[in-house]
């Protein structure tokens, strides 16, 4: 029923910029996350925001300060930039959403529709 396509993904040198795009065919979600998978590695909380008045934002630590989680309520659309790229940034990159949260955005298991994902390339 609700549907989520990420894009903006690709090949960046180390250092470099990207911003990624989610989607939504519904509004009115509650939570957006951006998870990322890399090879052989399991699938990571990487940002989330809410998307009614609460303000929050949430960050990994190995992300916070080099990446940005926004949205345009209008377009049913959720952000993620992404600055000082580095070579282990690379991965698939998931969009997630729900309707309600019941405990941390972290926790990938809150979430209860997903992306396809989006691939990220990070080359020295």
């Amino acid at each position: 029923q609700v549907r989520l396509e990420e894009s903006g993904g690709g090949l960046a040198p180390a250092g470099g910029s990207l911003r990624l795009s989610c989607v939504a065919s519904e509004d009115n979600l509650s939570i957006f996350g951006w998870f990322r998978q890399a090879p052989g590695k399991e699938r990571e909380f990487v940002a989330a925001i809410n998307s009614n008045g609460g303000g929050y934002t949430g960050y990994a630590e190995s992300v916070r300060g080099r990446f940005t989680i926004s949205r345009d309520i209008t377009l049913n659309t959720v952000y993620l930039q992404m600055n000082n790229l580095k070579i282990e940034d690379s991965a698939v990159y998931h969009c997630a959403a729900s309707w309600l949260l019941y405990g941390t955005p972290s926790s990938k298991g809150e979430y209860a529709y997903w992306g396809q994902g989006t691939q990220v390339t990070v080359a020295s």
